[in-house]
């Protein structure tokens, strides 16, 4: 059975306090880092302001996806716990095991958590881990895709589904066919098409499919050679399965060179995203350890794209996981930080903030801790 809880969405001087004296040097002079590197275009206007509150606060939550269904907006994100296990670069203190879906019908109102939606006890193929999801609707079936671990450690991406936005989710007993690493994203493009963008580096695994198959060994470029791509591949009919083998996302700087794998503050590391502005494709992502969400635009939804700029600044905890939507008119960047937890980077909290455009189409950057 699945409960809901719903909780009223406040701004107060508490959290940002609390953000503004957790946020320590390293954070600071990161954020210095990404505002200096920003084009011309980016500065254009100043940075806006994203101060905000965690939507809930009984559990905490990370890696949010967001879309509008049946009028409402709903985030599917992840369900931080502690879990006990010391940090690493693999990532294996994130050790999520189920999910909760979010909905409201109106920004800064009531937020619904709709309970579990689903536990990795009820896949029966999982290992362990379940990372950050993503959803869809088609033909009266919502489709949870999701990230985890199969029994010998290797991420998949597998897929659940239910008659209702909020779950609660029934998962295949197997994951997609040809999927691997992690990060889910799907697109629906205006004709109806459905395409699957994923990949992440470092825990993300990506790195071991450089050479076509399955490397149990991490294996990158060179700095100075084209970094690791994230994939795309379009969705069958069924929502279920891939209708092609996926493929690799080109994302190029502006004189159509590849970003190669040293360029840390603009290589993709995780997280992408996909959205459409005024005929154009945003594909924006996570740049890992230099903690930005930056983008880059493109006019077909395999890209390439070409990058732009920095869209969120770095936030408090490791990592930085956002998604784009449009609701009642306007323009959200959904994203996590680890204000509620005193700066624990595997526990944290899902935000949301307005985003705007620049007259070209650029994003105004967003600045997580600027007071408005």
């Amino acid at each position: 059975m699945t409960f809901q809880h719903s909780y009223k969405l406040t701004f107060s001087a508490v959290v940002s306090a609390l953000v503004l004296s957790a946020c320590g040097p390293a954070n600071q002079a990161e954020t210095a880092a990404s505002s200096a590197a920003a084009p011309a275009t980016q500065t254009a206007s100043k940075d806006k302001s994203g101060l905000a509150e965690p939507l809930v606060e009984h559990i905490y939550t990370a890696d949010p996806s967001a879309h509008v269904f049946e009028g409402r907006l709903y985030i599917y994100p992840s369900h931080d716990v502690e879990s006990g296990i010391p940090e690493n670069d693999n990532g294996d203190h994130f050790d999520m095991r189920d999910y909760h879906v979010l909905s409201m019908d109106e920004v800064g109102g009531e937020v619904t958590d709709h309970g579990v939606a689903l536990s990795v006890k009820d896949i029966p193929w999982a290992g362990r881990q379940l990372w950050a999801p993503d959803a869809a609707h088609k033909d009266g079936t919502y489709y949870l895709y999701f990230p985890l671990k199969d029994k010998q450690d290797v991420f998949h991406i597998g897929v659940a589904t239910s008659d209702k936005p909020g779950g609660p989710f029934t998962a295949q007993p197997e994951p997609i066919e040809g999927s691997f690493s992690m990060d889910p994203a799907v697109y629906k493009d205006d004709d109806g098409s459905y395409y699957m963008y994923f990949g992440g580096i470092w825990g993300g695994q990506l790195q071991r499919y450089e050479g076509g198959t399955y490397n149990p060994e991490d294996v990158y470029p060179a700095d100075d050679a084209p970094a690791v791509k994230p994939r795309i591949a379009r969705m069958a009919d069924d929502m279920l399965s891939f209708a092609e083998a996926p493929k690799e996302v080109e994302i190029l700087d502006k004189d159509g060179t590849p970003i190669l794998q040293g360029d840390n503050d603009r290589r993709f590391f995780e997280a992408a995203w996909v959205h459409k502005y005024q005929g154009k494709y945003y594909f924006s992502y996570s740049t890992g350890d230099t903690h930005k969400i930056v983008y880059a635009i493109g006019d077909n939804p395999y890209g390439p794209f070409t990058y732009q700029g920095v869209i969120l600044k770095p936030v408090l905890g490791w990592t930085n996981h956002h998604s784009i939507a449009k609701f009642k008119g306007k323009w959200y960047l959904f994203y996590h930080d680890s204000s509620l937890s005193g700066g624990k980077t595997h526990l944290r909290s899902v935000k949301m903030t307005e985003l705007t455009y620049n007259p070209d189409g650029t994003i105004v950057t967003i600045d997580p801790y600027l007071e408005p």
